[in-house]
């Protein structure tokens, strides 16, 4: 069975550069798991790797799309399933490397193929929990899907009315067809490394990274993007809306740049609880003063004997 490897992990924890060497070690190629890196001249925004570090290794996902199109999770399996199979014709490697957890997700486990959305049945439930309170439709999902209704809470109405929209249009529990997706684990051999700094080392990094950013031109690619028209999902870059405030004459650029570094932060601490949730994740204790060289030779000790 072919093999695919993942190093994950929250934004500033080492992942791209710790990559890259690895990649070298083991003859493998890079596709990025980042949903903002698939973007054009959001470069700084997104942290993509430096054009010397793409030219040492080969690098996919990075730049891919105009930032004016929406680009789904659905999209980037579909076109990252073809990347692998061409790498593993190479016989090479396929690395993984990102920290946009849902992405992860979709790739390692597949992603819930449903009936398109129905927009009046939406709309007429919501307006029924709206008159009624949530309690009302949670207890109808609990009738026809128990199972989905015991990993939802209550109150998560766009998750209830999505559950019963999906039974109702389909005539199947959402709980049923989640057990029917099938992603890569059903089809390699998947290792996933995770990335696990100290708490404060991190935060200090995002708050170093942030500064390189402003450093690096992150104003000007801000302005750039503000004059076209992109889409909602490159808006949601973190530091387009925080530095698009400044630009805009909301506040101050000092201010800026601290709400930018506060949100990244905050943005991280969401990356980590959703991949505790993993447990197929083998996780690598980074120390402070580790080297991409040394994060590489932790992940190799459980890499003795890599055949692909």
């Amino acid at each position: 069975m072919n093999k695919i490897l993942f190093i994950i992990g929250p934004t500033a924890s080492g992942k791209s550069g710790a990559a890259i060497k690895l990649a070298k070690k083991i003859n493998a190629e890079i596709i990025s798991c980042d949903s903002m890196q698939v973007y054009k001249g959001m470069d700084i925004l997104s942290q993509k790797p430096l054009s010397h570090q793409m030219a040492s290794v080969s690098h996919y996902m990075i730049s891919v799309i105009s930032p004016n199109k929406e680009f789904s999770v659905a999209d980037y399996k579909s076109k990252v399933e073809g990347i692998i199979r061409k790498i593993h014709m190479r016989g090479k490697l396929p690395l993984i490397v990102g920290g946009s957890g849902l992405y992860v997700k979709a790739l390692v486990d597949g992603l819930l193929i449903s009936k398109p959305k129905d927009t009046k049945l939406r709309d007429k439930l919501f307006a029924l929990s709206k008159k009624y309170g949530n309690k009302y439709l949670y207890n109808r999902l609990k009738k026809v899907d128990p199972n989905a209704a015991k990993n939802i809470h209550p109150n998560n109405t766009r998750r209830v009315i999505r559950a019963l929209e999906v039974y109702k249009t389909s005539g199947t529990p959402i709980s049923v067809m989640k057990t029917k997706t099938y992603g890569l684990a059903s089809k390699y051999d998947i290792k996933i490394f995770g990335l696990k700094r100290d708490r404060e080392n991190l935060y200090d990094r995002i708050n170093k990274r942030v500064d390189n950013m402003l450093k690096s031109g992150l104003l000007d690619e801000v302005e750039r993007l503000k004059r076209k028209k992109i889409s909602l999902t490159a808006k949601a870059a973190l530091g387009y809306k925080e530095i698009g405030g400044y630009l805009d004459g909301s506040y101050d650029q000092e201010e800026a740049v601290e709400l930018l570094k506060r949100n990244t932060r905050r943005f991280a601490k969401r990356q980590i609880t959703w991949f505790k949730k993993d447990p197929s994740i083998t996780w690598i204790e980074v120390a402070k003063d580790d080297t991409a060289d040394k994060i590489v030779n932790k992940i190799m000790k459980h890499l003795t004997a890599i055949k692909h």
